[in-house]
């Protein structure tokens, strides 16, 4: 499997599923408290840039945009990432 390939599939079946969670939690507790803060507002704006970045990644690598070596960079980041997301989960 390529590093494109790889990185297509951390983003689409785990990058991406694991951020649409958080941003469904923060929807759910924003509702669940009638009122949101500055800082929950500004968690969830983050949130959503980031699936936005991530969406757009796995579109550069799945139409060539990005090459193998940028592939491979940013797959080193996302493992990374999806590592910091489970240790999240775990508290």
């Amino acid at each position: 499997m390529s590093k494109a390939e790889e990185l297509i599939k951390i983003l689409n079946d785990e990058i991406i599923p694991e951020i649409e969670n958080i941003i469904d939690d923060m929807c759910e507790t924003i509702a669940d408290n009638k009122e949101a803060t500055d800082d929950d507002k500004a968690e969830f704006k983050e949130a959503q840039a980031m699936k936005k970045e991530f969406k757009e990644m796995a579109f550069e690598a799945e139409t060539g945009e990005m090459d193998e070596e940028e592939c491979a960079e940013n797959l080193a980041e996302c493992k990374e990432i999806l590592k910091d997301i489970q240790a999240l989960e775990e508290d």
